[in-house]
């Protein structure tokens, strides 16, 4: 078995992405409670962004 595993493992292709993936956490205050809750997104960011702190603050302004 551990042939055909070394062999396949050998014959598999990388695939370029054409983003990037970023986990994007936040927090806001609960209105109920007043405790602060953190929820995450899985953001894009596209190949070839000149600035990703821009992109992920536009993210961020978009989700609250």
């Amino acid at each position: 078995m551990a042939k055909k595993e070394a062999k396949t493992a050998a014959t598999k292709k990388k695939v370029e992405l054409s983003f990037k993936s970023v986990k994007f956490v936040y927090s806001t205050k609960s209105d109920k409670t007043g405790q602060w809750r953190f929820s995450e997104k899985f953001v894009k960011i596209p190949n070839g962004t000149p600035d990703e702190f821009k992109f992920l603050d536009q993210q961020m302004k978009t989700n609250r």
